[in-house]
């Protein structure tokens, strides 16, 4: 058995190992084997009798934490096998906090051993409390859009209101004793970038990954943030579809208000703000990009944001405030029904990835209409061919051969074309190829 998360081999004891089992203390714990090589493979140790109490002895004065050492004695030499508990409250070695990520042992510093200390003690980022300012501070009108709001959606009494402002904040639980927590202030405060660096949103129209054609940069609280972006991304970087019934004018967007307004939503409620880096949204001609820094709850992966969850936000009192006010839903479902939209409108699903800290949800347009594949430098054979695929599900040499009254040379040529800008797929040889959106 290799090395993980929770087992670690050493040939030798040396006290610096304290280390380690500070790392399995402080994340969910883990057993520590003496006398074992890099393969598992038992090599023995000679002093395992003394280790048996010296090791639990120095866990405890060094660590402040106990163990449990257990001696196996082998033909091929004696290990001992140290079983180490997750500890409810940070461990420290000699003042370096210490934590077990995959096989590897790391020292937490700065942000990192903020959130692991804020995580012992029960409490999130979002939950910290501010010196310095106070609910006058706070700015009316956005406290005043949330009471609207949130009467609208049912979700807090009527007598909302006639509360203070004072009264609001302790109802929302948005302060600790007397002070504000940060969630308050992304939330409410005129200037939150006072408080919180790269508490803003960037969307830019690129041209390609590397030509950025224009941006704009929306400031101030999580509120205006919210309502600020929608209205740009929908009267500047996304398109409308114009047509009418009788004489109303319908206008149909590039992508569902509904889905990217969920997506946005996400991006705040579940942005690690401690970075100090904006959320990013890149707007191209088939696609939108939304990224946020942030982190799935432990064990989980992007795909199991496509099937049914549990609630789990990262910053919690912001996902309280969002739902009070009508925002966003308590039960998980923001990413299924981000699916859901973009089905029903006739667009691929969405595609979330999330690698390390960095979050990605991504928008793809139905690129298979025919004002879109006129800005791809194709021939009108070629146009008629992918709506005629759409439309059936597959096309054949034949088909194309017959529909355009070419040749089988220029039918070949000219799907060959469709393959190698990724339009169509191929599959299948001689009589029974077939060619498929991709």
């Amino acid at each position: 058995m290799p090395e993980n998360q929770n087992t670690e081999w050493k040939e030798t004891w040396r006290d610096e190992y304290l280390k380690w089992i500070c790392g399995f203390a402080n994340t969910k714990g883990g057993t520590l084997f003496i006398g074992k090589n890099d393969t598992g493979k038992v090599v023995g140790i000679s002093n395992a009798k003394k280790l048996l109490e010296d090791i639990p002895n120095k866990t405890r004065d060094v660590l402040g934490v106990i163990v449990d050492v257990n001696l196996y004695q082998t033909t091929n030499g004696d290990y001992l096998e140290i079983i180490v508990e997750e500890y409810p409250y940070p461990v420290n070695y000699k003042g370096q906090y210490h934590y077990r990520s995959g096989s590897t042992k790391q020292e937490l510093k700065g942000a990192a051993l903020d959130k692991f200390m804020l995580r012992k003690k029960g409490k999130k980022w979002d939950g910290v409390p501010i010196l310095n300012v106070s609910v006058s501070d706070l700015d009316n009108d956005t406290l005043d859009f949330f009471r609207k709001r949130a009467l609208k959606s049912k979700r807090i009494e009527d007598s909302i209101l006639t509360d203070t402002n004072e009264q609001l904040i302790d109802n929302l639980q948005l302060k600790e004793n007397d002070y504000l927590k940060r969630a308050s202030i992304l939330l409410f405060h005129p200037k939150p970038e006072n408080f919180v660096s790269g508490a803003y949103i960037k969307i830019g129209f690129f041209e390609t990954d590397t030509q950025l054609m224009y941006q704009d940069e929306i400031h101030g609280n999580l509120f205006h943030q919210i309502e600020t972006t929608i209205e740009l991304l929908f009267t500047k970087y996304i398109k409308a579809i114009i047509s009418y019934e009788g004489i109303h004018r319908i206008e149909t967007y590039e992508y569902p208000k509904d889905a990217i307004r969920e997506a946005l939503l996400n991006a705040i409620s579940h942005k690690d703000y401690s970075y100090g880096v904006p959320i990013q949204i890149s707007v191209y001609k088939d696609k939108i990009m939304i990224w946020n820094e942030g982190h799935l709850p432990d064990n989980w992966t992007a795909e199991k944001l496509t099937q049914k969850h549990s609630s789990k936000p990262y910053n919690p009192d912001i996902a309280n405030a969002f739902f009070r006010s009508g925002y966003i839903e308590s039960w998980g479902r923001g990413t299924i029904k981000i699916i859901e939209k973009c089905v029903e409108t006739g667009l691929p699903s969405p595609k979330y990835t999330y690698e390390g800290s960095d979050f990605w949800v991504e928008f793809r347009k139905d690129i298979y209409h025919k004002e879109y594949l006129q800005t791809l430098d194709l021939n009108d054979r070629q146009i008629k061919a992918v709506l005629f695929t759409k439309e059936n599900g597959k096309i054949t040499n034949s088909d194309y051969q017959k529909l355009n009254d070419v040749g089988k040379t220029t039918a070949t040529e000219e799907l060959a074309e469709l393959v190698k800008i990724e339009l169509l797929t191929l599959s299948g040889i001689g009589r029974g190829a077939k060619y498929e959106l991709s």
